[in-house]
């Protein structure tokens, strides 16, 4: 069984910057995959970035390419997601998720642990 714990949400105003985490325990992560969706309010769950752990390689939907940076640290069993230039339409719960499998998916049901989720707040 693997674990997710996320951390690093806030409240941060528009133009600024957050780094979330994403501590994950239970088993190693070689050959898997994770991933970082958000959920904002009254609206479907959706894809952000997402990381192969042995390889490092990244995917990023479009419209968050250039402002988010996703990264591991391998030692640390941690995945990061970068967000600069933040708005106030980032708004939304960021949840972690793993999948087994060392390929890139965009769908919820291709992963298959999830965390709990941190609230991220933009204010205008």
């Amino acid at each position: 069984q693997v674990q997710l714990v996320e951390s690093g949400g806030g409240l941060v105003q528009t133009g600024g910057s957050l780094r979330l985490s994403c501590a994950a325990s239970g088993r190693p992560l070689s050959g898997y995959t994770m991933g970082w969706f958000r959920q904002a309010p009254g609206k479907e769950r959706e894809f952000v970035a997402c990381i192969t752990w042995s390889g490092g390689s990244t995917y990023y939907t479009d419209s968050m390419k250039g402002r988010f940076t996703i990264s591991r640290d391998s030692a640390k069993n941690t995945v990061y997601l970068q967000m600069n230039s933040l708005k106030p339409e980032d708004t939304a719960v960021y949840y972690c998720a793993l999948r087994r499998a060392p390929d890139f998916a965009v769908a919820v049901d291709g992963y298959h642990y999830w965390g709990q989720g941190t609230q991220v707040t933009v204010s205008s």
